[in-house]
C-alpha cells in the first residue's frame, strides 16, 4: 500500500507490501508521486520490480572495490585481475553510480577503449565488468539489469599465423642459448607438447612420467587438470635437463620467459614472433599427425573447438596433396 505525505512542500511516497522492501521517493507534483506508486505497485504485483536503491546509492568504483576484496582473492588469476581492475577504477566510468551504468554508457566506454588498447583486451574489460554486476545481482541484490549483455562486442581479431621456417628457428634457438641454458630446452619442448607458458614453468618432475611418456597438470589455465602425451623427443629434452632444487622442470621465471624470448628475436634477426606463438606452431605441426580433432583438443587442453581451429594454422596446399 501506497502512503503520500506532504512535507516542506514536498509529496513524499511510501509503498509498502509484504515480503519487499518499503520503496520510497520524493515529489513535487502529488499527481506525479501518485503515478509513480501506482505504476510501483503494479510491477510489484506483477514480479517485474526492480528494486535500484542500492544502484542508485553505489558508485561504480565501490562495486569494485567491494568485488577486489571478496571475489577477486578466490580467483587463480588473482594478481593480473587486481591489476586489470584497479586501472579501471580510475576510468571515468567509475566514477557512475550504477543505475547510470546504462548499455549506451558501456558502449561508449567500449569505443574509447577501442582507440587506446586492442580490441581482445577491451573484451577481456568488458567481461570483468559482466562477472562484477552479475555477481553483485547474485549476492548483493543489485536491482540493475547487465548493461553488457546488451552491447555489441568488438570483433575477435583473427589469430596469429607466425610461423618460422628452419633457418629462423636455429638463429633463435642458438641466440636462447646464449641467454640463459634452460630456455633453448623451454622452447623446444614447448613446440612438442604445444603447452602454454604457464604450465611450462609449473611442470614439477614428480608429475613426469618417463614410463608412460606423459606429464601431468594439476591445474591448467581452464581450471582442468590434464594429461599431456610427451614424444621421443620431448622424453630426451627433459632427461637431459639439471635437476633443479625446487623441483621445476623449467626453474625461470614466469614473466622474465617472454621478455628474455623476445630479446633473442632481436638479436637472431627473428621478426614478429612471441613466445605464444610456439603453441600455435607447436599445434599446427600436430594437426598432420593428429587428424582426429577431440585428440587435438586433449593434447592443448582446449574446451571449445572453435577456439583451437584460431591455433591450427592448415595450408590448401597441404590439403591438395591428401586429396591426390
Amino acid at each position: 500500500m501506497a502512503t503520500i505525505s506532504n512535507r516542506n512542500n514536498k509529496w513524499h511516497v511510501r509503498v509498502r507490501r509484504s515480503g519487499q522492501p518499503t520503496v520510497a521517493k520524493t515529489f513535487l507534483i502529488r499527481t506525479d508521486a501518485e503515478k509513480w506508486a501506482r505504476s510501483i505497485e503494479i510491477e510489484i504485483d506483477r514480479g517485474t520490480y526492480i528494486n535500484t536503491s542500492f544502484a542508485q546509492k553505489t558508485l561504480f568504483k565501490d562495486l569494485i572495490q567491494q568485488y577486489l576484496k571478496e571475489v577477486t582473492p578466490t580467483l587463480r588469476g588473482a594478481p593480473e585481475d587486481t591489476y586489470r581492475l584497479r586501472k579501471m577504477m580510475r576510468n571515468p566510468i567509475a566514477e557512475l553510480n550504477l543505475t547510470e551504468l546504462t548499455p549506451n554508457k558501456i558502449a561508449n566506454y567500449r569505443d574509447e577503449r577501442l582507440k587506446e588498447i586492442k580490441p581482445n583486451t577491451v573484451i577481456r574489460e568488458l567481461a570483468y565488468i559482466s562477472s562484477m554486476i552479475n555477481h553483485a545481482r547474485r549476492e548483493w541484490g543489485l536491482g540493475i539489469i547487465n548493461p553488457v549483455a546488451q552491447i555489441r562486442k568488438p570483433s575477435q581479431p583473427q589469430g596469429r599465423e607466425r610461423v618460422l621456417n628452419d633457418v629462423e628457428m636455429n638463429r633463435l634457438l642458438q641466440e636462447l642459448e646464449k641467454i640463459n641454458p634452460f630456455l633453448k630446452p623451454l622452447c623446444e619442448f614447448a613446440l612438442e607438447t604445444a603447452m602454454r607458458r604457464g604450465e611450462l614453468m609449473s611442470l614439477l618432475w614428480v608429475n613426469v612420467n618417463f614410463e608412460k611418456s606423459v606429464a601431468f597438470l594439476p591445474l591448467t589455465k581452464n581450471g582442468d587438470s590434464r594429461y599431456v602425451p610427451l614424444s621421443t623427443k620431448a622424453i630426451k629434452i627433459l632427461k637431459l635437463l639439471p635437476r633443479d632444487i625446487e623441483g621445476r622442470a623449467f626453474p625461470l621465471n614466469k614473466s622474465s620467459v617472454s621478455v628474455l624470448f623476445l630479446r633473442a628475436s632481436r638479436r637472431a634477426k627473428v621478426e614478429d614472433i612471441h613466445f605464444h606463438d610456439l603453441r600455435h606452431m607447436a599445434l599446427t605441426r600436430l594437426s598432420s599427425r593428429f587428424t582426429n580433432i577431440l585428440e587435438l583438443a586433449a593434447i592443448s587442453g582446449h574446451r571449445e573447438l572453435k577456439m583451437l581451429q584460431r591455433y591450427v594454422h592448415i595450408k590448401a596446399e597441404d590439403l591438395a596433396k591428401k586429396m591426390g
